[in-house]
């Protein structure tokens, strides 16, 4: 299995997922493991049949590993292949009719409001590689977009002229997205008079690099990080953050969970659940905080 497709998973786990450090090395032992299995079986990720996967947890099991690991080692792998799947890498997915293990609700990590401003404030605007950023997070916090949307969006996606911008989201799905006046407001002053400095004439990509390349999504994780810390946030803080802050924002200022869906662009609502069980955490927050016999 090549290196390069764990890489890239690795990588959207960090940039996309906010995925802890330790999450993160379970993976890639996990992932290590089954490329050395899949290479002793001489068989790679396009090969793969789901009778392969029972042999490779009975394989496991013949090693004296615990059900739990194996448990966890098979969702590491169901994990990599729906992301195969969705960046055009595989056809199909052999994990698709795996049994999946119940798994623990979480509550995504969200930034207050004055906490958003504090970030959207940190770009230094008299720059023009500041009012790039300032764009970038304005738009992302506007749009609720993941990241990899967000820098793959090109310049033709967005009318600011009505405020909408077509966005491709996972598994090459399309979906328009209202962008609020902040928002327009700095793409319009980055397209007029900062794009045209980056740009190279052959480039249609919206955001682009101080060499004129697409900016990465690697790349847009190092910025927001930097702009957190300025701002003073000491959360952790990832891109995704921003997408959880826009959702759980909106619906605390009374949009329907419909609405919300669609603009995060999830397939099933109940994915879009979450934002409210975020919305009753901070009420009870509140209550316990505020009322007399909390």
């Amino acid at each position: 299995m090549s290196h390069a497709f764990i890489d890239s998973f690795i990588e959207y786990l960090i940039v996309e997922r906010s995925a802890p450090g330790n999450t993160i090395t379970a993976y890639q032992n996990d992932l290590k493991h089954f490329s050395a299995w899949l290479q002793q079986q001489n068989r790679d990720i396009h090969t793969l049949e789901p009778g392969d996967l029972a042999a490779f947890s009975s394989a496991c099991k013949d090693r004296g590993m615990k059900s739990t690991s194996i448990s966890r080692r098979l969702s590491t792998i169901r994990q990599f292949y729906r992301f195969l799947l969705e960046e055009g890498c595989v056809q199909k997915d052999p994990t698709r009719d795996m049994s999946r293990p119940k798994r623990g609700r979480y509550l995504p990590a969200v930034l207050s409001t004055e906490e958003v401003d504090r970030l959207l404030d940190a770009p230094d605007v008299t720059t023009p590689l500041g009012v790039r950023d300032k764009a970038m997070i304005e738009l992302l916090y506007a749009t609720g977009l993941r990241v990899s949307e967000l820098v793959g969006i090109e310049v033709h996606m967005v009318n600011l002229s009505v405020g909408y911008l077509l966005c491709r989201g996972k598994g090459g799905k399309e979906r328009l997205v209202p962008i609020g006046e902040s928002a327009l407001r700095w793409v319009g002053d980055y397209l007029s008079t900062v794009r045209p400095m980056l740009a190279k004439p052959s480039s249609h990509t919206l955001f682009c690099s101080k060499r004129g390349a697409a900016m990465t999504r690697q790349n847009f994780w190092y910025m927001i990080r930097r702009y957190a810390a300025a701002a003073g946030i000491m959360k952790s803080i990832s891109p995704h953050v921003l997408r959880h802050s826009f959702a759980t924002h909106l619906l605390a200022g009374g949009a329907d969970l419909r609405s919300v869906q669609m603009m995060l662009g999830h397939s099933d609502i109940s994915t879009t659940q979450i934002y409210t069980h975020v919305n009753a955490s901070r009420l009870k927050e509140i209550h316990e905080r505020f009322h007399p016999r909390g």
